[in-house]
């Protein structure tokens, strides 16, 4: 399968340091009930460029056997892991800010590569991608449209609509229960995977943009890739 990112403009993005907030992504995907191939991911980012790094910041649970196989085969597969250790609040939930470790690291590594990738929605993000653009970096925001704020990607060079990949990043299910979640959300609307669902979606997406921006703000940013209709 070719890769969609070949659709857009044709220099060279340099080198390229790859920055996913991980509890960012991970809780913005399965609120449309898919789950990420990560090594698909690193390969499509990576178009028209070289890796410098692809860093993957996330909280963790060092109880957590499933979650400390899934950040070793990360690893091992082209990933530097930088985690947290999840601090448990008095309601009881558990939750890891890297925000400031993620601001840092792309601060400092500023001059070392030529294109910045980061994949998060947190607006918090604004000031800091504003400081590297202001270096000269090149700077490109990954995310799934709804999940990602407005002010984040009016600072960004290139938004990458992650909603419009999901047949190119999607881990395939591997078991019969998978396989009827996912079709069940496709036939909820929630896998943009064809293009009349992809359409709705957009214009779903407008009014929400409008709102999050408001009075005066409601452009939305066109997707940047073209997508072939999906074939069952």
């Amino acid at each position: 399968m070719d890769n969609p990112l070949n659709t857009i403009g044709g220099s060279s993005r340099g080198k390229i340091a790859i920055f996913i907030d991980g509890n960012n992504l991970f809780h913005a995907a399965r609120t449309i009930g898919i789950e990420i191939d990560y090594a698909k991911l690193l390969k499509l980012l990576c178009n028209s460029g070289s890796l410098l790094r692809a860093f993957f910041y996330t909280g963790v649970d060092e109880n957590a056997a499933k979650q400390q196989g899934f950040l070793l085969w990360m690893r091992r597969n082209g990933y530097r892991v930088v985690q947290k250790e999840l601090k448990i609040f008095p309601d009881g939930t558990k939750k890891a800010n890297l925000d400031v470790e993620i601001a840092v690291d792309m601060l400092s590594l500023s001059g070392k590569y030529d294109t910045a990738i980061l994949v998060s929605g947190d607006e918090d993000f604004a000031y800091a991608v504003n400081a590297v653009a202001y270096k000269g970096t090149r700077i490109e925001v990954a995310g799934f449209r709804n999940n990602t704020s407005p002010k984040l990607i009016d600072v960004a060079d290139r938004f990458i609509d992650l909603d419009s990949l999901i047949p190119y990043i999607v881990k395939e299910p591997d078991s019969e229960e998978q396989k009827a979640a996912i079709a069940a959300a496709k036939a909820n609307g929630l896998l943009f995977m064809d293009e009349e669902i992809l359409q709705t979606t957009r214009e779903r997406t407008s009014q929400f943009i409008g709102k999050k921006s408001g009075a005066g703000h409601e452009k939305t940013m066109p997707t940047e890739v073209t997508i072939p209709k999906h074939r069952d």
